[in-house]
């Protein structure tokens, strides 16, 4: 069965509009209550934000790196 959908033109040229099924959805809202529990520390935050820098920047090894330098 084809169902006809409007949708509003400032959602879709914002990019504000997401489409998912029903059961996604509910799944993304259960994990997000169980994350927004979990409070990070000021180190925690430091090392994320030292980390991503660093991703960025392209001083990380790929697992297959890590390997490779553990085995040898």
């Amino acid at each position: 069965m084809n169902k006809v959908i409007a949708i509003p033109r400032d959602l879709s040229k914002t990019g504000d509009l997401v489409v998912m099924p029903r059961d996604e959805y509910e799944e993304f809202l259960r994990l997000k209550k169980i994350i927004s529990l979990v409070e990070s520390t000021l180190s925690e935050k430091k090392a994320i934000k030292a980390g991503r820098k660093e991703i960025r920047e392209g001083k990380y090894l790929t697992l297959s790196q890590l390997k490779n330098e553990m085995e040898g």
